[in-house]
């Protein structure tokens, strides 16, 4: 392994200590970093508090995490866009555009768009910017803020045959990048494309999907990287690098002041009117000459704003980017370095938490921490400025700092007592702050442009994710829904039944209080899934390998590329079944599948919001909407009908479910009337997350509706346990749910509404007239259960352990069970019409009286 100098890598005289900034996670972990010799130049290593992953490459040569001369960053960049110039050929060359990644490659993807000939360049974003409607986007399933938006001025920068020109800073396993083509490639294809990464870093595997994505795509993929390598992993990797970053955390919250604050001053810039602030919008080969011309006077006015500070030669002075603005102070960075004889680093502060460790021989030194200034997409949250302040080592303290960011950014939160300048004025003399003006398209694109099917609002929130909301992990699911934890909606059951069939209110208004299972009823659940597991590891299986098989039939339209499901569940019941169909198609095929949750309400429809995020970053023809089971089909026609309603974009509404004993849908693992573990409790099983919310005075029409986050049952949370105890059994079942799928996909599965004609037979015999108060099936019964007020329960002969806790749940409240032999279900719950306050059950609890 070559090894750097602390002289090579920090600039400062006299030091000659042999040190690569990875070795301090190398000894304690046993990581190997293999491959070029030259990057442990390139690279160091650090940690961070990941499920997936203890350690982080750090690039020495990107300038975000670790300040680098601001020409061996570009320079880095632009000799990458060289070498895309010699692959591509003069005249492919001429017609490419380049495409960074938001936020740690927007600079580095403008330095390749300047070293491939001026190509034109348009960076994704993290940041909607109201008035410019989305020309595409793509998920990040991995990273901190996993969506990404598409909002060039002009729309053609996407829409040529051209070469598209991907930059990323780190190649490690590729899936961002098939991401990205899938979707791009879906709306506006082209024959070729090239990735360009600093670092290689996949494996062989990883490699082999590259080839194979592009042969069954039809296209070209080439890469180009600085040097390529691998990571080596001892056994245990993850567990020992969690129990690091819990030790030394404590120490790496805050990096000690040791001067006064100093003040700030703001510097008048005089950037040049209209001139785009980055890649966010487009930059072109005009746009460059224009800021070329204007840097020279910039710097000069940043030289003079530094005074005496900038004038001496052993003056450290760092330019320091925000986020995704990295380009424009890089550049500027590289002016003031030409201008002044003090050394002139370069860095950009980020929203990716890492641990700082105090030591030469790990990347990140310091870390200093403050709230979002720039309102982004993902609300507000703490980032941060690594090896700024010197910690230790008093050679790398900054004698000034100039702090650039946009207008969008140099809000109230900048200038608080706990924002970024406060955070930076104690570690150094002279704190500068500029201003870049944000800039924003002044009209739309022309007319002729194609246009995505469904315009949006572009100020959408991004997916909420755990464990900020749900206990589930962030790659599980996207919840596009807004927090509710806050608000009170819990009212008590009978109070509920009584306003719901009254007509006062609807049953989405407001929540029921939370079940709190007994010790009995625990146990109950804990033998049901030991026992059922396997059950629903083959329906899981077998309704994911019939939908991976049906969505070329569903697309039915030439030229698409290799169909890749984003799978939606429809909040809460459906949504561990989409875990779980998530995790079987990367057990079964590798294949990494988008997984959102959705709000649909029966009697008023599907979250219109969430629709038009989803057309707005995904082909609606690969979405699949997935549910637990079916009834009576209740909301199999709800969301028919909601689709068929919904303007624009043309999603398709048949339904994935585990379970259809209702015979109402066509793609399902089993039509079975089986006990589902998941049924038997509420949150608990559910990521913590309670049934969706609906209400006018919380949900706006242009709102995602709600749904509350129940952190304070963790104790009792089981959500986890679930998945991973069906997970285990995959490789028992994998045989058989393949054969069940290819049967299923053999068979004639057109529904027979079976369940909606037994639910209005019972209706009548029981003198109900009213379907939506028989509850068929269950997980429909337990659901009744817990959350309404039922009158009885009506149970198959005869169905034994799957209705163990059926019986329980109806002797708690007080339920009368009733045995029949003419049933299609393993049991029905009924709720009478006629509901009082006054009859009360053998628990004291109010039920409805006939």
């Amino acid at each position: 392994m070559t090894q750097r100098t602390e002289n090579d890598q920090h600039g400062t005289e006299g030091k000659n200590t042999v040190v690569w900034t990875g070795e301090w996670v190398a000894e304690r972990l046993g990581v190997e970093l293999n491959g070029a010799a030259e990057l442990p130049g390139l690279v160091g290593l650090a940690l961070r508090r990941n499920p997936k992953r203890a350690h982080l490459l750090v690039s020495q040569v990107l300038g975000k995490h670790v300040p680098q001369r601001p020409s061996v960053v570009y320079d880095a960049g632009y000799g990458l866009g060289r070498r895309v110039r010699e692959l591509l050929g003069d005249e492919a060359a001429a017609r490419a555009v380049v495409l960074g990644y938001a936020e740690t490659a927007t600079g580095l993807g403008h330095s390749v768009a300047d070293g491939l000939a001026l190509a034109p360049y348009v960076h994704s974003t993290r940041r909607p910017v109201a008035g410019v409607a989305q020309a595409g986007g793509f998920e990040e399933e991995h990273s901190h803020a996993t969506s990404h938006l598409l909002l060039p001025e002009d729309r053609a920068l996407l829409t040529g045959d051209g070469p598209l020109v991907l930059v990323d800073d780190e190649f490690s396993t590729g899936r961002t990048v098939l991401n990205t083509v899938a979707a791009l490639h879906a709306r506006f294809p082209r024959p070729r494309y090239v990735i360009v990464a600093l670092t290689d870093m996949r494996s062989a595997a990883d490699r082999a999907r590259l080839e194979k994505f592009a042969a069954d795509l039809g296209t070209r993929v080439d890469l180009v990287a600085l040097a390529a390598g691998t990571v080596g992993l001892p056994d245990g990797v993850l567990e020992r690098g969690q129990e690091l970053v819990a030790r030394y955390e404590p120490d790496s919250a805050a990096a000690p002041a040791e001067a006064a604050p100093a003040g700030v001053t703001r510097v008048d810039l005089a950037w040049p009117a209209g001139l785009p602030d980055g890649g966010r919008h487009g930059f072109t080969p005009a746009h460059r000459a224009r800021l070329e011309a204007a840097l020279p006077d910039m710097a000069a006015r940043i030289a003079a704003a530094l005074g005496e500070t900038g004038r001496t030669a052993d003056a450290r002075v760092l330019v320091l980017g925000n986020e995704e603005l990295m380009y424009a102070p890089l550049r500027l960075a590289g002016a003031l370095d030409e201008a002044l004889p003090a050394e002139v680093r370069f860095s950009t502060t980020t929203r990716s938490p890492v641990l700082a460790v105090d030591h030469p021989g790990y990347a990140i030194r310091t870390r200093l921490t403050f709230p979002a200034h720039d309102r982004p997409v993902d609300g507000p949250g703490e980032r941060y400025a690594y090896n700024v302040a010197p910690g230790t080592d008093r050679d790398r303290r900054f004698d000034a700092v100039l702090a650039l960011v946009d207008s969008a950014g140099d809000t109230p939160e900048l200038h608080a007592p706990d924002g970024l300048l406060a955070a930076l004025a104690p570690h150094t003399d002279r704190l500068l702050l500029g201003v870049v003006p944000a800039y924003v398209p002044p009209s739309p694109a022309a007319p002729d442009v194609p246009r995505p099917r469904t315009e949006v609002r572009t100020d959408m929130p991004a997916p909420l994710r755990g464990p900020a909301f749900s206990s589930y992990a962030a790659d599980d699911v996207g919840w596009l829904l807004q927090d509710f934890s806050d608000v009170t909606l819990e009212a008590p059951t009978e109070e509920r039944e009584e306003a719901i069939q009254r007509g006062g209110a609807h049953y989405a208004e407001s929540l029921p209080v939370e079940y709190q299972p007994s010790a009995e009823y625990q146990a109950l659940f804990h033998a049901a899934l030991e026992t059922s597991a396997a059950r629903i590891a083959r329906a899981v299986g077998a309704v994911t390998e019939t939908v991976l098989a049906e969505l070329p039939q569903r697309r039915k339209r030439r030229g698409d590329p290799p169909p890749r499901p984003v799978l939606v569940s429809l909040a809460r019941a459906g949504t561990p079944v989409g875990v779980l169909m998530r995790r079987w198609a990367r057990y079964a095929h590798g294949l990494d599948l988008p997984h959102y949750a959705i709000s649909i309400v029966r009697g008023r429809g599907i979250d219109t919001t969430a629709l038009r995020w989803l057309a707005a970053h995904h082909d609606p023809a690969d979405v699949v909407f997935v549910d637990g089971w079916t009834g009576k089909g209740a909301i199999t026609r709800e969301l028919a009908q909601a689709l068929a309603d919904f303007p624009g974009a043309a999603f398709d509404p048949r339904i994935a479910v585990l379970a259809d004993p209702g015979g109402c849908v066509e793609t399902y693992g089993t039509r079975d009337d089986f006990l589902i573990p998941s049924a038997c409790l509420n949150s608990t099983v559910s990521g913590l997350i309670s049934r969706t919310v609906l209400r006018a005075d919380l949900v706006g029409p242009d709102d995602f509706h709600g749904a509350k986050f129940y952190r304070d049952l963790a104790d009792t949370d089981v959500s986890r346990h679930f998945l991973d105890t069906v997970e285990a059994r995959f490789a028992d079942v994998a045989a058989d749910a393949r054969a069940d799928a290819d049967a299923l996909l053999a068979a004639d599965r057109t529904p027979t509404w079976a369940g909606w004609a037994a639910v209005e037979r019972i209706s009548e015999t029981y003198g109900i007239h009213d379907v939506n108060l028989v509850k068929p099936g269950v997980g429909e019964t337990t659901r009744v259960l817990l959350r309404r007020v039922p009158w009885k329960i009506l149970a198959r002969r005869g169905a034994g352990a799957d209705l163990e806790h059926i019986r329980l749940l109806a002797a708690q409240r007080g339920v009368p069970v009733e045995e029949t032999d003419d049933l299609p279900y393993s049991c029905v719950g009924l709720i009478h019409p006629r509901y009082t306050r006054g009859a009360t059950g053998a628990d004291g609890r109010a039920v409805a009286a006939k």
